[in-house]
């Protein structure tokens, strides 16, 4: 299965946002990039949470400091998230005996 890519300069163009925005992300590390012929990429598949740090960054006024924090407790939730279910489903094994 192939990566579809898509360039920082085709969406800086579709969101209308300065190319610096990704170049901060970037910095921040807070999305992976890619390179493909010198051009900065990225995968298609993390767009939702590019639009949504989009969100938070233009129409929120957060920093990219506090994006970056969001994002980690976002994930940190998630992670909790998937334990309680892993330690659901096994509580249900003892439920049996």
């Amino acid at each position: 299965m192939t990566k579809q890519l898509i360039s920082i300069h085709k969406l800086c163009e579709s969101y209308q946002i300065p190319d610096s925005f990704f170049e901060e992300l970037r910095q921040f590390d807070l999305i992976p990039f890619e390179s493909e012929a010198d051009e900065l990429m990225i995968d298609a598949t993390i767009l939702p949470d590019v639009e949504k740090i989009m969100r938070l960054h233009f129409d929120l006024n957060i920093n990219l400091e506090g994006i970056d924090v969001i994002v980690n407790l976002l994930h940190q939730i998630e992670d909790l998230k998937s334990e309680i279910a892993y330690l659901r489903n096994r509580l249900r094994l003892y439920e049996d005996i």
